[in-house]
């Protein structure tokens, strides 16, 4: 069964860098859709193991139904600290509270902190610093809630219910 998991986590590994192949060269052309099947093939070989745990599991139409909510939702929620962080910037009194505030997190995997907390990170005024255990230390330039409940009802929460489901 070891050889089966390694070959699922090979074939799904070449296939999400071959998709990040196309669409960072922009290009079509037969000779270099082969060159970037070869070279994300090589990758894979070696790198399977690094890359997932699940393999082709990750392809669950569940998963990736939630992920392609969540790449617009996500993008909505930057344009949108974009917009609050310039009214504070643009505002003569500069109204910001900046500190440091703990929030917990449901995600139980590894890779699903990580993206919650460069989710949190890519979005302007929260920098997460730090994640322990279900803990993330996030530095907040409008402390609205110093409390953990509430700092994790406004900086967790919004990604966190898409990314339970799709890290679960």
């Amino acid at each position: 069964m070891e050889k089966a998991n390694y070959l699922s986590k090979v074939i799904f590994e070449t296939i999400v860098l071959f998709l990040t192949w196309i669409l960072l060269t922009e290009s079509f052309a037969t000779s270099e859709l082969i060159f970037g099947f070869l070279i994300a093939f090589v990758i894979s070989i070696g790198t399977a193991d690094l890359f997932t745990e699940h393999g082709l599991a990750h392809l669950n139409p569940k998963k990736l139904f939630y992920l392609i909510i969540y790449i617009p939702y996500y993008l909505y929620q930057v344009v949108k600290a974009n917009v609050q962080v310039a009214m504070i910037v643009l505002n003569p009194s500069l109204p910001i509270k900046p500190g440091i505030v703990k929030v917990k997190t449901k995600l139980k995997t590894d890779v699903g902190k990580l993206a919650l907390a460069n989710s949190i990170t890519l979005t302007p005024g929260t920098i997460t610093m730090d994640v322990v255990g279900d803990e993330l230390f996030i530095h907040w330039i409008t402390v609205d809630d110093e409390s953990v409940e509430g700092a994790t009802e406004s900086i967790v929460s919004p990604f966190e219910k898409f990314l339970k489901e799709i890290f679960s």
